[in-house]
């Protein structure tokens, strides 16, 4: 979490990914920007194995976040590094960089202060120029971010505007696929690992984005649920009626940690346990076996069709060379190594008939607004 390293999570020496986000808590100044000798300290830790950006969350892309007054205890300031005089808001962008080459400096910076430690950052794909434009980056600078991890619009927090979490951002099949598709495409992907993250709660939540390229899985509103939490979206309020997310004495009673771990460890084993499952029973031997024509989706009534045809796949280095899908096309035009804001496309070298086939295959929509994570784009 993008918390900081506190002193439970050192406690039992435990493998610890660092999500560092906008607020640089943990590795932050007095003014709330990034401190690269206290960075550098706390990712020399032997039990921190890599090191997560946080660009975006799939519950509120673009979006900052707000920790009221109210609930930083001496312990969370200390932690984190902030005061307790005043709510703690975090900026909804980095303001250490602003463009997709200095995040990839950035990147490069981290990595450097780390000792070589993987660093990657985490991101709920918007417009599709964004992504692209970060891999043009990639190719640009010659700097490539040890792994991506997609988190879908699905994705969940209780401190999320509503109209945020029901329609900003890809849900995380369609922005899996497409992070998988764009590296292939720029030749990268063989570089790149890819996470996924975003109501991943089932064994087939999981295959699921195994299928479409993602190398693992993150997942936690299952261990909530195994927790006691109950979705009541009072996390900000302080007043969280089964304890799992307040600061109020009285509350955390009803959270039982010896009952809670027995809960969460036995969530944990079955769920990979029926993964290991469902991989034998499609005749496979791991998950990383698994492609998009393992799993089909209904589309309609009488119509059944296979990933692999719902999400075609892109050549190596096909972006490199002019991608005919204008689902890759049009927004590859749009991106840029030196902004995040897209650049005006020319259509000129694509037909009438790549447009009417492309039409056929996929929705042509390049736009991070109105796509809710329970409906078709």
């Amino acid at each position: 979490g993008e918390g900081s390293i506190s002193k439970h999570h050192r406690k039992y020496g435990g493998d610890l990914v660092w999500q560092v986000g906008s607020s640089y808590f943990g590795c932050r100044k007095d003014d709330g920007m990034f401190c690269a000798d206290t960075f550098a300290r706390m990712a020399a830790l032997d039990q921190v194995k890599m090191i997560e950006i946080k660009l975006s969350q799939g519950a509120k892309p673009g979006y900052g976040g707000i920790l009221p007054k109210a609930k930083i205890s001496q312990e969370i300031a200390e932690t984190r590094g902030i005061t307790r005089i005043r709510d703690c808001v975090s900026p909804a962008c980095h303001p250490s960089f602003s463009t997709p080459l200095g995040l990839l400096e950035f990147v490069r910076h981290l990595r450097q202060l780390s000792g070589g430690k993987p660093v990657g950052f985490k991101m709920c794909i918007g417009h599709r120029s964004e992504f692209l434009g970060i891999c043009k980056a990639m190719l640009k600078s010659e700097i490539t971010p040890d792994f991506v991890v997609v988190d879908g619009a699905e994705g969940g927090t209780g401190a999320a505007p509503m109209e945020f979490a029901d329609h900003m951002g890809m849900p995380l099949r369609d922005g899996i696929s497409f992070v998988h598709r764009s590296l292939v495409g720029v030749g990268l992907r063989d570089r790149i690992k890819i996470g996924a993250s975003g109501k991943i709660a089932s064994a087939f939540d999981m295959a699921r984005v195994m299928a479409l390229g993602a190398d693992w899985c993150n997942a936690a509103r299952g261990f909530m649920f195994a927790l006691g939490c109950i979705q009541s979206q009072h996390c900000h309020t302080d007043k969280c009626p089964t304890g799992v997310a307040t600061q109020d004495w009285s509350r955390r009673r009803a959270l039982v940690v010896p009952d809670k771990a027995e809960r969460v460890f036995n969530f944990h084993r079955s769920t990979i346990a029926s993964l290991a499952e469902l991989v034998a029973a499609m005749g496979l031997s791991h998950p990383s076996d698994l492609e998009p024509r393992h799993v089909s989706r209904r589309i309609s009534g009488e119509r059944v069709r296979s990933f692999a045809e719902l999400f075609p796949q892109l050549e190596p280095g096909e972006l490199l060379r002019g991608a005919k899908n204008l689902r890759f096309a049009d927004p590859w035009q749009r991106a840029s190594a030196e902004s995040f804001a897209p650049v005006t496309p020319s259509l000129s070298a694509i037909s009438e008939q790549d447009v009417t086939n492309n039409m056929n295959a996929e929705s042509l929509p390049d736009s991070s607004i109105g796509q809710h994570a329970g409906k078709s784009i």
